[in-house]
């Protein structure tokens, strides 16, 4: 099931310094970022294969996830550079509220394959 973790965050009066270091829960075959979004949604797939982790860079989305009809839809705010979203395979998961400004970044345990994608939801 999809699950928050908090990235270490380093704070002085420089500034601050987020670490992904032996944290993520797979090894890291792609890397994309989801930026200028309009009001639109996006995602609405689960995987067979591919485990995620997300974060949001800049500004603050949320994420919508469900592992199965048993289960309930599960929000997901994020709203700072050290939280962290692992999104399992079998989470059907969609992103909307995107705020204007923000940055989206998703590690990925996969290389792309289409024949990864299951777009149908949980019924």
């Amino acid at each position: 099931m999809a699950h928050l973790i908090n990235l270490t965050t380093f704070t002085d009066h420089r500034g601050n310094l987020t670490v992904i270091e032996k944290i993520i829960p797979f090894s890291i075959k792609r890397v994309f970022y989801i930026y200028g979004v309009d009001n639109s949604a996006r995602g609405y797939h689960r995987h067979k294969k591919t485990i995620q982790a997300a974060v949001v860079l800049q500004g603050k989305c949320r994420i919508m996830s469900q592992k199965g009809t048993e289960f309930p839809v599960e929000e997901f705010n994020l709203d700072f550079p050290s939280k962290c979203l692992i999104i399992n395979p079998e989470d059907y998961h969609w992103m909307d509220n995107f705020s204007k400004d923000c940055i989206l970044m998703v590690f990925a345990s996969e290389y792309f394959d289409a024949g990864d994608y299951i777009y149908e939801p949980y019924g």
